[in-house]
């Protein structure tokens, strides 16, 4: 039964959260491997069930695990690894790479997500940035590594095992599985991640212990992870979503998780839906609308089997919403959150408050989200757009650090500014107007892509579509649309115009899309967010040409 947002916000207490969340405390000390696994051991209950795209399945309990991360932390003793040292994983979603996880939480290290799709180049940066003392593979990936200069010693999954790597498995054979988990201080790290560079260089993000906390709500309010559900994130664990969510949370709360580790289909994903009884479903936009672009026949088989999903990355348009109601009777949630927060905003399954479609929710407990103008010195009104930001001084679920090893300029006074322009709406929720750098300047109107994008999908010819500001000398930028077609509709000036017509009627005349070019895909970044700024600097690009011309 859901519980009244108001009351939640009002009655909200770390000390009686910690008492309901861990086992350790933040006063004498916490262990990750210890929250996530140890806590739970007991009854047989099944902390991971893996599908392989092969066909073959099984069940890891608790206990084999904690028996399983304590080889793995003896592995790590041996070679040297002590406590705050970082540790890589450059792992598919196998059994491996949550005993990986949870054993290097149990030494008291600090684990470092690559996520597999990775190239040496930005292998190569974050490991030298993390300055790991191993780095944990298969030998389906293990090639990528060749390149990496100066990679550290390599623990490889398999049979046989190049020359100088250590053989995981006979590693793991070889040690006890005694080993007590290392208590660590609230504030030390127990993750490392990076940003998905979707403004640049990717940055590292150090999270400290405190942060279970702020998971542990996510998971019980906003995605609404109940005893008896079935859950399966298909966000992968190379990045924050999963890793936060498909791993930490749900474990944090003693509910068991899945990894599937083939790629992403339409056909594995209502299949497993369909195989496992899947009543819980996480994942990104992404995903949602190639499930879509796949048409309702398909969707027919799983309708009404799935009691929530929940979505983050990226704004949920609000045709995704309609479409799942619609064809799989089940109510997806918008979810908003960063790398550097976790999840903060959301329209929680939960907790009972108004949704507003297209909003990106209310502020999660233990945060006080906030509208401030672009200096970050004055506080936003409902219906004036500015800069989503947190009230760090009145959010005691806050727990970014800054960055590793840099600046944070987002810390402004008390706040910390997302980067991402939203606006208040007149029930308390924030809608989502786009990356601060995304805001489009025309003709003296302010114009955010995600409305634009949305009425563009609400188009049965459109699967995918990304707004920028093209240069232009009259009006300072034109709104330019990139275009994705579903199957059966082809390019054409006259179907370019009829989109035109189509986002002018739903949105205004001064929003819509001067320019349409179709493509075929969008440039996004692995973890399937798009890339507006090598569009818009690919239009920049082409501006100074013609002028140089």
């Amino acid at each position: 039964m859901k519980r009244a947002y108001d009351s939640v916000i009002a009655n909200f207490s770390v000390p009686a959260l910690e008492k309901e969340l861990l086992k350790g405390s933040l006063a004498g000390g916490l262990n990750a491997c210890l929250e996530c696994c140890d806590a739970h051991v007991g009854a047989g209950k099944v902390a991971l069930h893996y599908e392989s795209k092969d066909g073959a399945s099984a069940d890891y309990t608790f206990e084999q695990m904690q028996a399983l991360s304590a080889r793995f932390a003896n592995v790590l003793k041996a070679r040297g690894v002590k406590p705050g040292d970082r540790v890589s994983g450059l792992l598919p979603r196998t059994p491996e790479l949550l005993i990986t996880i949870l054993g290097t939480w149990r030494a008291g290290a600090v684990y470092q997500p690559l996520f597999t799709a990775f190239g040496p180049k930005a292998i190569e940066h974050r490991v030298k940035t993390a300055e790991s003392r191993f780095v944990v593979t298969d030998l389906g990936n293990r090639g990528k590594l060749t390149d990496v200069k100066d990679c550290p010693p390599v623990l490889t999954v398999g049979d046989a095992v190049p020359d100088g790597d250590l053989n995981f498995h006979a590693e793991l054979d070889a040690q006890s599985t005694d080993f007590e988990p290392v208590p660590r201080a609230p504030d030390d790290a127990f993750l490392l991640m990076f940003t998905s560079g979707t403004t640049g260089l990717p940055k590292g993000v150090p999270v400290p212990l405190k942060a279970l906390l702020s998971f542990g709500v996510y998971m019980r309010d906003a995605v609404d992870l109940r005893p008896d559900d079935v859950f399966w994130n298909i966000a992968d664990p190379g990045w924050a979503y999963g890793l936060y969510y498909a791993v930490t949370g749900p474990l944090l709360l003693g509910h068991g998780t899945m990894f599937y580790d083939g790629g992403f289909t339409v056909e594995s994903t209502y299949g497993l839906i369909e195989k496992l009884g899947i009543t819980n479903l996480a994942g990104s936009p992404t995903a949602y609308r190639l499930l879509i672009a796949a048409g309702a026949e398909a969707a027919a088989a799983v309708k009404g089997r799935l009691r929530v999903v929940s979505s983050a990355g990226e704004p949920l348009n609000p045709e995704v919403i309609r479409w799942f109601d619609e064809h799989l009777a089940a109510p997806i949630n918008d979810h908003y959150g960063q790398t550097e927060l976790g999840m903060v905003v959301n329209n929680h399954h939960g907790l009972d408050h108004p949704i507003r479609m297209g909003s990106a929710g209310l502020s999660m407990p233990g945060y006080r989200a906030v509208v401030v103008n672009e200096e970050g010195t004055e506080e936003m009104p409902v219906g004036k757009p500015g800069i989503l930001a947190i009230d760090r001084s009145q959010s005691p679920l806050f727990w970014f650090p800054g960055y590793l090893n840099r600046d944070t300029p987002s810390f402004v006074g008390p706040y910390y500014l997302t980067g991402d322009t939203v606006e208040w709406n007149d029930d308390g929720s924030v809608s989502f107007v786009g990356r601060s750098d995304d805001i489009i300047t025309s003709s003296g109107y302010r114009i955010g892509p995600f409305d634009v994008e949305s009425a563009l999908i609400e188009h049965a010819a459109v699967i995918e579509a990304a707004v920028v500001g093209k240069p232009d000398p009259e009006r300072t930028e034109i709104v330019k649309a990139f275009v994705v077609l579903a199957k059966g509709f082809e390019a054409s000036d006259a179907l370019a115009e009829e989109l035109q017509q189509h986002v002018r009627k739903r949105l205004s005349t001064h929003a819509f899309p001067r320019e349409i070019e179709f493509v075929a895909d969008l440039p996004k970044t692995p973890s399937g967010k798009v890339q507006r700024f090598i569009l818009r600097n690919q239009e920049v690009a082409k501006s100074k040409e013609s002028n140089a011309a």
